[in-house]
């Protein structure tokens, strides 16, 4: 291969230029990116970005002189527009051709949106732009915010502007938020750290629309009660960055799809990140992020399946002062019983928990809060137990 083009400028597409080069691969490298910045960490902008705690600085994954040491040609602030899979090139918005041997897919995903959430005050909290934004209207004064949707993006905005001396609410339109991820006893648990943090939580409801003229004033739920707002924050889920592959010749669906090793169904093209559906999954971690890109090289390199990027799936989240950390693959029949320390009133008590969820006497998943060292040594245990 003479040209390998990344596309997409985020944290998988930096760790697969840092596997090109590592892996032994001189030749030319491309890097497209839609945003304007060099690649940054996202997690923090829900919490220490969005508070005022890190600035830009903090969220930079890459410095000058690594990027001297990578050799890649930037185009940023320009998107991809289609793969010319039988022509080896990408297309740029711009009207640029990029001629390429092999191809990197690292678009991410997008946030998903709401009808009529073009009204003033309504925000998602996706990219470096949206947590600018964000952060500049909740500096102006303490407001009533609403928080749609209870997931880790959703809980960590709403802890983040409780912290912050606002008022605010989640709306979850499930029983419990995270029951995908947690099951239904320890999404419970979880749920109670909203209370502790002065947040109200309404569950089992939906948002029947936004109201307002110019700015939001208020979220309309299916109950039939509307809640006031001066700002609303949308957080129900992303979808993956797709639409420029259509047409390419790509299996697509929820993502690109991918064997276990991140290849693609076109040779030369592999995806890793929030945008590959990788095994069967797609999984939007930090951890999936950075392993997969290992494997996706080694094998677009070697222009096969050689490895794959198959680990136990691991996520961790920071709210209300509490770290939730989880490792495994919980199944629905799992039993969970509390390993180390207890629970206080159905929330965690001091000193937090380590749960484990068990199925046929064998550990499938561990879940922990406020136990980052018993959980290291669980998590170690399904690493070599659970592949």
């Amino acid at each position: 291969m003479r040209t390998v083009t990344i596309v997409g400028a985020s944290l998988s597409g930096l760790y697969a230029a840092r596997e090109l080069r590592a892996q032994g691969y001189d030749g030319r490298l491309v890097m497209v990116g839609d945003e304007p910045h060099q690649p940054y960490d996202r997690p923090p902008l829900s919490k220490d970005f969005l508070t005022g705690r890190a600035d830009e600085t903090h969220l930079a994954l890459t410095d000058a002189e690594e990027t001297g040491e990578l050799g890649a040609e930037w185009l940023l602030g320009v998107r991809a527009r289609a793969l010319d899979a039988r022509g080896r090139a990408v297309l740029l918005d711009d009207g640029r051709t990029v001629s390429t041997d092999g191809v990197v897919i690292a678009t991410g995903a997008s946030a998903r949106r709401l009808p009529g959430d073009a009204l003033a005050g309504v925000h998602t909290l996706r990219t470096l732009d949206d947590a600018l934004a964000l952060r500049e209207e909740l500096a102006r004064g303490p407001c009533r915010v609403v928080v749609i949707g209870g997931g880790f993006i959703g809980a960590e905005t709403a802890s983040s502007c409780s912290s912050l001396g606002h008022w605010v609410t989640v709306v979850e339109a499930a029983p419990l938020p995270l029951v995908p991820q947690l099951g239904t006893e320890m999404a419970a648990v979880c749920a109670a750290l909203h209370r502790r943090g002065g947040v109200d939580l309404l569950t089992g409801t939906g948002v029947a629309g936004l109201r307002g003229t110019l700015g939001v004033t208020g979220v309309a739920l299916t109950d039939g009660r509307t809640l006031p707002a001066d700002l609303v924050i949308v957080g129900i889920g992303a979808s993956p960055n797709t639409s420029w592959l259509a047409g390419s010749g790509l299996a697509l669906r929820d993502g690109v799809l991918c064997d276990d090793g991140c290849v693609t169904s076109l040779p030369q093209v592999v995806a890793v990140g929030d945008v590959a559906r990788v095994g069967g999954s797609r999984a939007e971690h930090w951890t999936s992020a950075t392993r997969q890109p290992r494997a996706a090289v080694a094998n677009l390199l070697a222009g096969r399946t050689a490895e794959t990027a198959d680990a136990v799936p691991y996520f961790w989240s920071d709210q209300y002062g509490a770290r939730i950390q989880f490792a495994g693959r919980r199944g629905d029949g799992d039993t969970v019983h509390i390993a180390v320390g207890e629970l206080s009133g159905g929330a965690p008590a001091e000193g937090g928990f380590l749960a484990r969820y068990e199925r046929d006497g064998r550990t499938t998943a561990v879940l922990a809060v406020d136990r980052p060292r018993p959980f290291m040594r669980a998590r170690r245990e399904l690493s070599q137990g659970l592949r």
